[in-house]
Parts: structure tokens; C-alpha cells; sequence
């Protein structure tokens, strides 16, 4: 009878290869340096991904589909390959597809892009007050999970849109998502605090500097965050900081103020490939990553923003 001895050498390739198995089966992804479309620097970010993170917030953009002719906002290309070299450099593995005000109601640029990413990704679309209840029917079984008013500009979407599609889309466990600026939020806050189904708030709710916590805004979301039916998108450092990079110290006080009182209900996300910065100066995606370390420090509740709370927002496989 023979006996075969193990060097050190079998041992670490053993050893390598069950981490790298189960690395794989639980979601981990290993972020790495490199070079990423509409995104300054290189560098991996300090703070490791957990595995199954979540981007709640990032954008598809492709020539091929049409603009809304009331679009102003038309960035170029930001392919689903491009977005995947995004994911390798963060370490993230799940996404939270949302249609931007260039394709106004048309989301077939985010449903084929829905489609190619798989059972890692959602989407929030865009609909008005005609769209059907087979559609919507539709769009769930795709992936969709919310749909988002964006008041910022005039677009596909107005106010009055906004408590009759909350009603509608209620059933489906679906939310609404809001990005407006603050005077517009403060307007529409009558029907935010009566409309029956969950709330996202893009970006930080788009609270003003340098006024950050003390403006009433802040005060008001936190009062619908408090009732327990309402998320605020850790997102957009550079939406309405005064301060800029790296530390983003005005909109990094709002970040850290929510996380701090409510951490079930904040969700992060990367808003690539910055629409809005692309004319200015592109954010390291890297820098905004590691901001979490500030924003969230607690590792177990940096964990829920990025892992639990997308699970139940965006109705995630919870295996993990």
C-alpha cells in the first residue's frame, strides 16, 4: 500500500482553488485596477465589496435607440461591457438599471440591457399615466421594480402622475423613485407623504449646501424614512457639495446623518457613468467608493446598505 505525501506547494494550489470556488458560489467579486469609461483614475478602491453588492443606481446609454426629443441630457456611449469593466474595478455584482430622462418612456435600451446582465440586475423604468396594467404586468416579469419620476427637468413625467401610478404600481411591491431639486421635492411633499407605496429618493434626496441637515428639506425625509417607507440612495457626492472631491465633506455630512439614523433604509449606489459630470470634471469611482468608510463605518451596517437592503428593496435573491 502506497502513501502519497502532500508538498506545501499542492497544499496552497488546494487551498487557492477552494477559496477561489467558493468566492464564485457566494457572489465575491475581487476588484482589480484598470481603466474604466467615464470614470477617472485607476485604482481599485481600498474598502473590499462584500459579496453580492449592489449598485442601485447606474445608467445604460446606446446611439442605436432613440432620444426623447425633449431630452437635454445626451451623453455618448456607456455600454453594458463598459459597466461591466466598472463592476470588476469596484468589486460589486449586482445592479440597479435606471432609465435616465434621454429615452423620456421608450425603456427598451434598459430592458435589453436588463436581459444581458441576467438574474444579477433590476430596473426601474419610466412610465406615464397611459401605460397599461398588462405592461406593467410585463415589465415586472422582465425585472422591473420601480418607477422613477424625474422632476428635474421637464420631461416624461409630471406631479400629477405621481400618487395615481403609486397606487397602481402598489400591488406589484413596486416604489416609486424621485429625483428633483430641493424646491421641487418641498413642493411635491403633500403627495410624498400620501401616496401608499414605498419612496426612493435619488442622490441624497438633492439636500442644498451649505445649509446640508439644517435645511427643511432633510428633516421632512426623514420624517417619511422614519415611518418606515421610505429609501434615500447613498449617491451623487458631487450632485450638491460646495466642497468637492475627494472628501465631498458637505454631502458626506448628509450621507453620514441618514446612515446613521436610519441604516434599514439607505441603499447605495454609483450613478456611472455620471451624466451630469460628464461636460465637467469626471469623479474617481474609486474615491466614491471608499466614502462608505466614512459615510457608513460600522461594517455590519455598510453590509445592509450594500447587501440587505437591496435584497428587499429590489427584491434580490436573499441566499448569501
Amino acid at each position: 500500500m502506497s502513501v502519497e505525501f502532500w508538498n506545501r506547494r499542492d497544499m496552497l494550489k488546494l487551498a487557492s482553488a477552494a477559496a477561489a470556488f467558493a468566492a464564485g458560489a457566494s457572489g465575491a467579486s475581487a476588484a482589480s485596477a484598470q481603466s474604466v469609461k467615464w470614470s477617472a483614475g485607476t485604482d481599485a478602491p481600498k474598502l473590499k465589496a462584500p459579496a453580492n453588492a449592489t449598485d442601485c443606481h447606474h445608467h445604460i446609454y446606446d446611439a442605436k435607440y432613440p432620444v426623447d426629443p425633449k431630452a437635454t441630457l445626451r451623453p455618448a456611449d456607456a455600454l453594458v461591457d463598459d459597466y461591466r469593466a466598472f463592476q470588476r474595478r469596484i468589486g460589486t455584482t449586482r445592479n440597479v438599471l435606471v432609465q435616465p430622462s434621454t429615452y423620456g418612456t421608450d425603456n427598451r435600451c434598459h430592458l435589453d440591457a436588463l436581459a444581458a446582465f441576467g438574474p444579477t440586475a433590476r430596473m426601474v423604468a419610466v412610465v406615464n399615466d397611459s401605460v397599461s396594467t398588462e405592461e406593467l404586468k410585463r415589465l415586472h416579469a422582465l425585472g422591473v421594480r420601480g418607477i422613477r419620476f424625474n422632476l428635474a427637468q421637464a420631461g416624461a413625467t409630471t406631479p400629477e402622475m405621481i400618487e395615481p401610478l403609486s397606487k397602481r404600481i402598489n400591488d406589484l411591491g413596486w416604489h416609486i423613485q424621485i429625483n428633483a431639486p430641493a424646491a421641487k421635492i418641498m413642493e411635491v411633499m403633500p403627495i410624498l407623504e400620501r401616496v401608499p407605496s414605498p419612496i426612493v429618493f435619488d442622490h441624497l434626496a438633492h439636500i442644498p449646501q451649505p445649509e446640508g441637515v439644517n435645511h427643511p428639506l432633510y428633516a421632512k425625509v426623514r420624517a417619511l424614512m422614519d415611518r418606515g417607507r421610505t429609501w434615500v440612495k447613498l449617491s451623487g457626492a458631487y450632485a450638491d457639495t460646495k466642497v468637492g472631491p475627494p472628501t465631498y465633506a458637505d454631502s458626506s455630512a448628509v450621507a453620514r446623518a441618514y446612515a446613521k439614523a436610519a441604516p434599514e433604509r439607505c441603499v447605495w449606489g454609483s450613478d456611472w457613468p455620471h451624466p451630469t459630470e460628464q461636460t465637467k470634471q469626471l469623479p474617481d469611482d474609486a474615491v466614491l467608493f471608499d466614502l462608505l468608510t466614512d459615510w457608513v463605518p460600522d461594517e455590519k451596517a455598510r453590509r445592509r446598505v450594500l447587501v440587505e437592503n437591496p435584497a428587499t428593496l429590489y427584491d434580490f435573491p436573499r441566499a448569501g
